[in-house]
Formats: C-alpha cells, sequence, structure tokens
C-alpha cells in the first residue's frame, strides 16, 4: 500500500477546523499590526539558503531536501521562510516602497530531513512576521507582543520569553576571538560537529545539543559582556519596551539561534509549566542580510512558529475547539420524485449563506433523518408530499423538536431567526 512518506502528516477534514482556527486567529493579529500576507515559492535556488542561512549550520550541512532539476540547476525545498521572503523583498524592489515593509507567511510549508519526532517533521507549516526597514528596538517588541497576543488568544499559558543579544559585526569579532580561546581548551572534549565550528563559526558551538557540549558552553564567555554601545543601547530599549507591556521576560545568554544571519536581539518563547523548556517559536534581528544576499543596506527583524507545535500545545493544555457543524439544515426530500426540488431548495439556502446539505446517495427518508443526526444539523426541511403540492415545505426544528409548514422563502427567515445557521 502507498503511504505518505516518512515524517509528513495527512490533514484530515475532521481535524481541519483546529488547523483554520490558528490560522484565522494569527491572519486577525498580523493584520491588526499592519502586517500583509506574502507567499513564496516552495523551492528556491540552493545558493540562496547557503548564502543567507549559513553554510556552518546544520540546516544547510545535514537537513536541506536539495536536488538538481532538469536543467541541472540545484534547487532546494524552502528550509525555513525568511530567506525567501528577503529575496522576494530584493527582487520586486520593495525597498523603495514606504518603510518599513511589513509582511507576513501563513501555513508555509518548510522541509528538514531530520529524525522525525514529536512536534517536528520532515514537512511541517510555519507561520512567519517578518519587518523590513525599522532599525528601532520597538520592532522586536512588536513582533514578541503580536505573538504573545496570538498566543494567548488561542488559550495557551505559562509562557515566558527569553531574549539576547548576540552583537554585532562591530562588537562580535572581539567575543569571538575570547569564546574561541575559552573553547579551545575543551576542543578534544567536543563532538565532531563543533570542532568544525571551533574554526568556522565558534558562537555555534552555543547551540549544540550534545550534553557534553552544553556542559562546556555553560561557563563560557557571553557576548552581553561584550555588546558595543549601540548594541547595549538597543537590547536595553527592547527590555524597556517588553516591561512597558508588562511582558514576562527572561534575558538567557545561551541563545544564539540556528541560523547564521541573526544579529543584536534573538528571542524565543518557552513553555513554563507541562513541557518546560520547549520553545515554541524564535526569531530575532538580521540587519544585514538583505545586503548580504544583494539587496542594499536595510535592517529586518522577524520570528517564524510551527503550526504542528501550536496544535500540539493545545491539545497538551487541554484546550477544547469547537467543532463546526459541518451543515446547519438537511434538506430531506420525501420521495424520489422529489429530489429535484429539494436540491433546488437546498441551493436557496446555501445561495443566503446557510450551510445546507441534501441527499446525495439514494437514502430513505427515515436514514435521510439519521445521516441529519449525525451531521448535527439544526434543522431539517422536508420537501415533497402534500406539503410540495402546496407549494409548501415542512421545518423541523431539531433543537426545540418544533415542526411548522411554511414556504421555502418563510423557511430561510424562520432558520436565521431560529439558529446559528448562515453565521
Amino acid at each position: 500500500m502507498i503511504q505518505a512518506p516518512k515524517g509528513t502528516k495527512d490533514v484530515l477534514p475532521q481535524e481541519s477546523y483546529l488547523w483554520q482556527h490558528v490560522e484565522n486567529t494569527m491572519r486577525k493579529a498580523a493584520a491588526v499590526a499592519g502586517y500583509r500576507e506574502v507567499r513564496t515559492p516552495v523551492f528556491e535556488h540552493t545558493e540562496l539558503f547557503q548564502r543567507g542561512v549559513g553554510d556552518t549550520t546544520d540546516i544547510v550541512q545535514k537537513e536541506m531536501y536539495t536536488f538538481l532539476d532538469k536543467g541541472e540547476r540545484s534547487i532546494t525545498l524552502k528550509p525555513e521562510g525568511t530567506a525567501g521572503v528577503v529575496r522576494a523583498v530584493i527582487e520586486h524592489s520593495l525597498y523603495a516602497d514606504t518603510l518599513p515593509v511589513k509582511m507576513f507567511y501563513l501555513n508555509a510549508p518548510i522541509f528538514r530531513y531530520e529524525k522525525p519526532q514529536s512536534g517536528r517533521l520532515r514537512e511541517h507549516h510555519q507561520f512567519g512576521m517578518e519587518c523590513f526597514g525599522a532599525k528601532e528596538p520597538s520592532a522586536e517588541a512588536e513582533l514578541i507582543t503580536t505573538l504573545l497576543a496570538i498566543l494567548t488568544e488561542l488559550g495557551l499559558e505559562n509562557l515566558r520569553v527569553h531574549i539576547n543579544s548576540i552583537g554585532c559585526p562591530v562588537c562580535r569579532p572581539v567575543y569571538h576571538a575570547k569564546l574561541k580561546e575559552y573553547l579551545t581548551q575543551y576542543k578534544e572534549q567536543l563532538c565532531a560537529d563543533c570542532k568544525e565550528r571551533l574554526d568556522r563559526n565558534p558562537l555555534r558551538v552555543l547551540d549544540c545539543k550534545v550534553e557534553g557540549c552544553k556542559r562546556i558552553a555553560a561557563d563560557a564567555p557571553v557576548m552581553l559582556d561584550h555588546l558595543c554601545e549601540e548594541c547595549d543601547t538597543h537590547f536595553s530599549g527592547l527590555q524597556a519596551l517588553l516591561n512597558g507591556q508588562q511582558v514576562p521576560f527572561r534575558v538567557d545568554s545561551h541563545i544564539v539561534r540556528g541560523l547564521d544571519y541573526y544579529t543584536k536581539t534573538v528571542f524565543e518563547i518557552i513553555m513554563q509549566s507541562g513541557r518546560e523548556g520547549l520553545a515554541l517559536c524564535g526569531g530575532g534581528r538580521y540587519d544585514g542580510l538583505v545586503e548580504q544576499l544583494g539587496g542594499p543596506a536595510l535592517p529586518g527583524v522577524g520570528f517564524g512558529i510551527g503550526t504542528e507545535r501550536i496544535l500540539m500545545e493545545l491539545s497538551n493544555q487541554g484546550i477544547v475547539v469547537e467543532e463546526p457543524s459541518v451543515s446547519d439544515v438537511f434538506v430531506a426530500q420525501i420521495t424520489a420524485d422529489d429530489k429535484a426540488d429539494a436540491f433546488n431548495v437546498m441551493q436557496k439556502l446555501r445561495n443566503e449563506g446557510i450551510k445546507a446539505e441534501c441527499d446525495h446517495v439514494g437514502r430513505s427518508l427515515k436514514a435521510q433523518f439519521k445521516y441529519a443526526n449525525k451531521i448535527n444539523a439544526k434543522f431539517i426541511v422536508m420537501v415533497g408530499g402534500d406539503e410540495g403540492l402546496r407549494g409548501m415545505v415542512r421545518v423541523r426544528n431539531l433543537t426545540t423538536r418544533e415542526e411548522s409548514e411554511m414556504t421555502s422563502g418563510d423557511a430561510i427567515i424562520y432558520i436565521r431567526n431560529n439558529g446559528e445557521a448562515g453565521k
């Protein structure tokens, strides 16, 4: 039997309403904050991620789905969302428009070849927000508060923001030298990957998940002690803004994020209970990325969060989302000869924005009633029989069990006034 590839998952009709609930909450919050949707291709030229994400990252070295197309061009299924958005900003000269340029992407498929595990699939979907042309820390504060508003609206609790500054090209080289000096003492105790990172990008060692490397990194010098005046002022400004909004946050000097393009601010939102330590999302500032990919010097900041991970946490916290009814009204045909009349009444209801259904499989009248109950219809409209000869229909309210004879036009009014149908 052909099955879905390992690390992928079908979203079936009986659960897609959960995705829609989360996505609608995201879309509404992004719009309130002035962000408009962008949709980029699911694959890009491999060079984009090598230059943008960084060839020292695990994503580029180990996790990308890369292949040659029929024109012998190296193509990669996108492993993260920001690089493609930056490419679009440059290609379409969006930086020439009024700044800042604020965009979000939603239900964007992301592909990473890694061992499938809880909350992490080889194909997953992300929601992200990206802001270009804003250099002030208020841009980060806007993203963090918007994201918290989304998660709170969804019902998630016990969230804490972890923030850090990883400096800029002015102050980071000095820190890199001190970090490399410290790590070199323990080079033989580092994992094979970190031994390579030590020469190419020592900051990446701080992000290693191997226990031995984590113990060594715990006592390493921290970037916060080596910030230049500009980075220090920026980081202090962000903290002041978050305090002003009473956002619960913690300065965490060990957050570096897994991508090379970050500068200054990096942040994560962490679960504080139940699955303590789980990072729901991450983001930060990338002031040099647009220029690095061939555009002008343009500051940027953004985040990405996995939809699957949010859904997993909603389930873990016992948050129930009411499943919408498949149809609010079932139009039953009394006999087979009434099929066309039932179909016409159903279409009238749908034209008025009311969710309506009729029989498509030749059920008996009794079976139609059972089906109406199964799909949780609030009303049954019976078409045909003696009422049909008089140009009337019979409406049964399945909540009150009241039943009345009326015209199809009056049935629409009655249904609107006596239920949630059509809303």
